[in-house]
């Protein structure tokens, strides 16, 4: 079997402000209010894995990616990812990008592609890997905890 080269990573480019409505004061404090961690989805899932007596490890910095909870125990991790930083529904959404198409595209692809790149590492290194939507969380929170809590159970009787 041949050996599988990494793909080259897409190249984003800088950000056009030209081709934007604002300045970049104006365009830092916008983003400044976009939250990278805590995010209401990841409070709700982490609130309930606690209360179904699991514990884990928030933002593990130990680990390529940093993901959103760790349960080191289980050899376990669980993103949760956004839909928009993270390509959800992406062949359709794609399309529908306006301004700045050069930027988002390549941005939200190098997610995706850096998403791909993170799992494959922790997998190597023997981690179970989830990673579900906000909106999967928002919707059946129940389903994806059961999912979870599910691998947990088998981990721990083998």
């Amino acid at each position: 079997m041949p050996k599988e080269y990494p793909k080259e990573p897409i190249k984003v480019p800088r950000f056009n402000e030209e081709s934007g409505f604002y300045t970049t004061p104006q365009r830092s404090k916008i983003m400044s209010k976009i939250k990278g961690r805590n995010t209401k989805p990841e409070l709700v899932f982490r609130k309930a894995l606690y209360a179904s007596g699991y514990r884990y490890r928030i933002d593990y910095k130990k680990l390529i990616g940093k993901p959103d909870i760790v349960l080191i125990k289980y050899k376990t991790i669980i993103f949760i990812d956004g839909e928009f930083w993270h390509g959800y529904n992406w062949d359709e959404r794609k399309p529908k990008i306006k301004t700045n198409r050069e930027f988002w595209i390549a941005k939200i692809e190098r997610n995706m592609q850096r998403d791909t790149e993170v799992n494959q590492k922790l997998n190597e290194l023997g981690y179970t890997v989830f990673r579900f939507w906000e909106s999967d969380i928002k919707k059946s929170l129940d389903f994806c905890i059961q999912k979870v809590i599910t691998h947990l159970l088998s981990v721990k009787t083998s």
